[in-house]
């Protein structure tokens, strides 16, 4: 089906892999154009572009918080708030008739989900040493350590599946049901569904960016048995 939709890009690349690379390329233009207009005069006291990207790097320090600590939750910032960017605007961008998101391509989300199961592992070992951190898999008691230990594996690696799948099918998801409206009703019935897709593509943002912060506070604080 997705084929057959009209995309401005599409019309000169096809509908391929460079269909995703050119819009990959494209939000990524945005986020580089947003974070220049938000520094190119940094201010004490900040207003407009600068004040929005504050507030939401506040933002994501306060999610991290609760998670992780206010130290921990500052260090991992770039990356939390950097994937929380990439996120919501190749989310949003799909809302706009004639783009396609690219977190709605499986090998845009399954790149991500791996990069941030590598990191909090490295993190871990890091933190901890290697056996300490392999240790704690096993479970506090030794003698289901050897039921323990393959438990904790595959439920490690599911995570890798729960982060891809669970953003890829959301806003796939959400991409269909706009197409669908789009060639129902092309002017009326779509208006309250931008709504409720932008507050999708939000929600997606913030359940990623948790996510990432639950898995390193898993990963570097193992004593606090979490």
């Amino acid at each position: 089906m997705s084929e057959s939709v009209f995309t401005y890009i599409g019309a000169i690349t096809g509908h391929g892999s460079m269909l995703v690379v050119v819009h990959l390329l494209l939000v990524v233009s945005i986020i580089m154009m947003v974070v220049l207009l938000a520094t190119k005069s940094l201010k004490a006291v900040p207003n407009g572009s600068q004040n929005i990207l504050e507030a939401y790097l506040q933002g994501a320090i306060s999610m991290g918080r609760d998670v992780i600590g206010e130290e921990l939750a500052r260090k991992y910032l770039p990356l939390v708030a950097t994937i929380g960017l990439f996120v919501f605007i190749s989310n949003v961008i799909g809302i706009i008739p004639g783009f396609e998101s690219p977190t709605s391509n499986i090998n845009v989300t399954l790149p991500l989900a791996l990069l941030v199961f590598f990191y909090y592992n490295y993190e871990g070992i890091k933190k901890n040493g290697f056996f300490s951190y392999f240790a704690h898999f096993a479970g506090p008691v030794k003698i289901l350590a050897p039921l323990m230990f393959p438990i904790e594996i595959v439920s490690h690696l599911s995570r890798v599946i729960s982060l891809s799948f669970r953003l890829f099918g959301n806003i796939k998801g959400d991409d269909l049901f706009l197409w669908v409206l789009l060639m129902l009703a092309p002017w009326v019935a779509p208006l309250p569904a931008y709504i409720l897709l932008t507050f999708s593509a939000l929600l997606q943002t913030f359940v990623f960016m948790i996510l990432i912060y639950v898995y390193l506070a898993g990963a570097v604080a193992i004593e606090d048995d979490h």
